[in-house]
């Protein structure tokens, strides 16, 4: 027990262990040809942050293009997987792996054709609901119990294909909306990292922009 404690003691602190990274994980589908499409606005949230946090060093590791930033003590990696949208998970899955992350610590934000236009939900998990992405990462991590952030872009109109609904860029009067509601969900992202995903739910739940 005596050598158990001691060994404690002065074991060498891994920092991924000990103090592990937040992930934010924004879904879309690489290429200049969807950048500003429906499908992509999980990247243009992971933008965002980027802006706001100021972040720098762009690079590619485990499938997706990565950077990292300290918000409140707390380092943050911010990720938009390049395997197009239905294979999500084989980033989202290195990057957990890599970074040896607690999946409380992993929050996949991703548009929501369920939810009204411009309309923001955090839940803790559950399943796919048909989001490809969702649905690989399902798969990946071997469990829905990771956090998600859900980003309306409502249902299509008409008899409108909902693949191709996905694929649409958004109008310039949907622009400027999009852009409130990404402020929001970037409050809600950073607050979820500080005061956890409880704190985030409750004040952002069900919000909008109009």
């Amino acid at each position: 027990m005596f050598l158990r404690e001691l060994f404690g003691k002065f074991r060498k602190k891994d920092p991924m262990t000990d103090n592990p990274p937040y992930i934010i994980v924004g879904l879309g589908n690489p290429g200049r040809e969807y950048r500003d499409t429906r499908h992509n606005i999980g990247f243009m949230l992971v933008d965002k942050l980027i802006e706001r946090l100021n972040a720098r060093s762009m690079r590619v590791q485990s499938k997706a293009i990565i950077t990292s930033a300290q918000y409140e003590g707390r380092k943050i990696i911010l990720a938009k997987p390049q395997t197009f949208m239905n294979l999500s998970g084989q980033a989202v899955q290195g990057l957990v792996r890599f970074y040896k992350i607690p999946l409380e610590n992993l929050i996949v934000a991703h548009d929501d054709l369920d939810l009204p236009f411009c309309t923001l939900r955090l839940r803790p998990g559950g399943g796919s609901a048909g989001q490809k992405g969702i649905a690989s990462t399902i798969q990946q991590l071997g469990t829905p119990d990771f956090a998600r952030m859900r980003l309306g872009i409502d249902r299509p109109p008409g008899r409108m294909d909902a693949a191709a609904y996905v694929l649409q860029g958004f109008t310039q009067k949907e622009s400027q909306l999009v852009t409130e509601l990404l402020d929001k969900a970037a409050d809600a992202a950073l607050l979820w990292v500080t005061d956890g995903l409880d704190a985030a739910m409750n004040r952002f739940n069900g919000t909008g922009v109009s």
